[in-house]
């Protein structure tokens, strides 16, 4: 793969697609991820079974189509998300969405570090002093197999994923004897607050920034039937089943993560398996699309450069205490992220019909201003929405767009014609 840099700023060939099981596997691993699990905790903690199903139901299925959506994009031009950035954002102009989507991912990668620094101590009984050499350790560990790439990616996965799966399995039917069973589950009456739009916005800010990039593994498929399924396995599924863990754990255990719901149950050897597969499989690709998202910023194919680089920051952040700011990270990610994703998929089927040009046979301008502004207006209408900001960013700024785009080519023919 081009120097096993994965094309970093350009197509994907045809000789560098994957199947369904690799693509699949890679992405599953990617969602299986304990911050996810946590946000499922504090849903589980403000609602009953029934409803928390309803809220899981929406949030996923919108993400999943979100994120289904960018991946045949993805498979159609060989492009992930900052490449197919600069169709509406403009050469320079693209550099936002590198800047906002890589910021995202620096954020998720401190927080895996300190997870697993922080889990680590407590169940071993160590000091706390073990922490940040923990974190520094695991901040370069991890980007290990992403600064390679895609192949050694794709061979933890397919070896992860099942194990962890397994494990699931097992807690979730210990969990069930020890509840009770089902009429005792569905009783459970909820001890926090939280409303609904905002329920739905978490689970969608869950792995929204991870979806709007999932594109650096989906412009991979062979075909659009693979990048469409894999996706929706990742991200309807993988991503839905991750937040009904963390409820059911939360529910039953008042933990959230299953790493501790294992040790709850016995389990320790399980846990710790459980608790590298289930990181080292986000981290990773985590890591990954913030170098794709660095490359596009500095136009470098220095793709392992960037990583390591962004590792650094990461534990550096982890150091600082990201790991205190998870809700409201999610949230921010719900709101600022959607839009990008939004313009993208608008530009792709109703400006060029599905089948773009080659980002090297078309001359872009410096900054489109259809979409820089459509994104701020997007957003602002998200940020401002009392009603499932995701959504409402996504529809204002692709309407926005497309309004914008016709208003720019009138004036502009307007001027040709004086």
């Amino acid at each position: 793969m081009q120097g096993n840099n994965d094309y970093p700023l350009s197509e994907v060939p045809d000789s560098g697609r994957k199947g369904m099981f690799s693509m699949a596997a890679v992405l599953l691993g990617f969602t299986f991820f304990t911050s996810t699990m946590w946000a499922g905790g504090s849903l589980g903690a403000a609602f009953p079974m029934s409803d928390l199903l309803v809220v899981i139901l929406i949030g996923n299925i919108i993400l999943g189509v979100y994120a289904a959506a960018l991946g045949y994009i993805a498979y159609k031009t060989g492009l992930n998300t900052v490449l197919l950035g600069r169709y509406c954002f403009g050469e320079v102009g693209s550099k936002l969405s590198d800047f906002v989507l890589g910021f995202t991912q620096i954020g998720w990668y401190a927080w895996g570090v300190a997870t697993i620094a922080i889990v680590i101590t407590t169940m071993l009984g160590l000091s706390e002093a073990w922490q940040t050499p923990l974190m520094i350790i695991f901040g370069f560990g991890f980007c290990i197999t992403a600064s390679i790439g895609y192949r050694a990616m794709e061979l933890l996965s397919k070896v992860s994923v099942p194990l962890m799966l397994i494990f699931i399995a097992v807690s979730l039917f210990q969990g069930m004897i020890d509840v009770g069973g089902m009429a005792k589950l569905f009783g459970i009456e909820p001890t926090e607050n939280m409303k609904f739009s905002a329920a739905v916005t978490v689970v969608i800010g869950t792995f929204i920034s991870g979806g709007t990039q999932a594109t650096n593994w989906s412009r991979f498929s062979k075909t659009g039937k693979i990048a469409i399924i894999s996706t929706l396995a990742a991200f309807f599924v993988g991503n839905g089943l991750m937040v009904f863990i963390g409820a059911f754990g939360s529910m039953i255990y008042q933990q959230s993560d299953i790493v501790d719901v294992l040790v709850a149950q016995g389990f320790m050897l399980t846990a710790v398996l459980m608790l590298f597969a289930n990181i080292w499989t986000t981290q990773d690709n985590t890591i990954y699309n913030f170098a794709a998202a660095g490359c596009n910023l500095f136009r470098t194919e220095k793709r392992k450069s960037i990583t390591i680089v962004g590792a650094a920051v990461g534990t550096i952040l982890a150091i600082l205490g990201m790991y205190n700011y998870l809700i409201p990270f999610l949230v921010l990610l719900g709101t600022f992220i959607p839009p990008i994703g939004a313009i993208i998929m608008a530009n792709f089927w109703l400006v060029h019909r599905a089948n773009p040009p080659k980002l090297s046979q078309i001359s872009l301008p410096a900054f489109d201003y259809a979409g820089l502004l459509a994104y701020a207006v997007g957003s602002l209408a998200a940020y401002f929405s009392p009603w499932m900001p995701p959504i409402v960013g996504m529809i204002v700024s692709s309407l926005s767009y497309l309004v914008l785009i016709q208003v720019i080519f009138v004036s502009n023919e307007a001027v040709k014609e004086s």
